[in-house]
């Protein structure tokens, strides 16, 4: 590899521990999956594999369906290893990419009916993602898990992303009743900034 693997490289690698992958299968599995912590471009969802066989963690077999050509992926004991070994390594601090809220910073060079209507699409999104994760739970409460081994883990996961868009949502019909309150997006007018954080610490103590 002609760069260290990146946190994705070995992302694509412990896809490639569960079972061999097609590129198309690997492509949309890590969407399906990986896209709720880790979202990457399908472009370098193709593009990772090939850096793994070069590095000699994974192989790459030529199969034939029908008239269809695909490559099929599978870790090799050298990628297995160094999976197990960056498993042991501390994990870099989380970030986060939120469009939404770079809105929400800069209000004040908008209008308050933009402020209304970027909350309104931020607890809409989110409502809209907490459905789609609480499908799953119900699919996985049903069985119908492709890795049922893996449920454990799965679960785990599944409680995050759920307890975090459910805070984005509230978040948002807070931030909303708060901006009901203010004059214009650089006046708030009454409203006291440091009375709702205090009462937002208070909540959490």
């Amino acid at each position: 590899m002609e760069s260290p693997p990146t946190t994705t490289s070995y992302a694509i690698l412990g896809l490639l521990a569960l079972r061999s992958w097609t590129t198309y299968e690997l492509t949309k599995q890590a969407q399906r999956s990986l896209r709720w912590f880790w979202p990457r471009a399908e472009r370098k969802l193709y593009d990772e594999p090939k850096r793994l066989v070069t590095a000699g963690m994974a192989t790459a077999v030529a199969a034939q369906t029908g008239r269809r050509r695909s490559t099929v992926y599978s870790i090799t004991e050298v990628g297995r290893r160094e999976l197990r070994r960056w498993l042991g390594e501390p994990s870099a601090p989380p970030t986060l990419e939120f469009e939404g809220m770079v809105k929400v910073f800069f209000a004040d060079s908008g209008s308050l009916e933009q402020l209304r209507d970027t909350l309104r699409a931020i607890g809409e999104e989110a409502q809209r993602r907490f459905d789609e994760l609480a499908s799953r739970a119900v699919e996985a409460l049903r069985g119908e898990s492709a890795f049922p081994e893996r449920i454990h883990l799965s679960h785990v996961g599944l409680a995050f992303h759920l307890e975090q868009e459910r805070a984005t949502i509230r978040w948002a019909e807070w931030a909303s009743e708060q901006a009901a309150q203010w004059t214009t997006t650089a006046d708030p007018g009454s409203w006291d900034a440091a009375a709702a954080l205090r009462h937002i610490i208070a909540e959490r103590l």
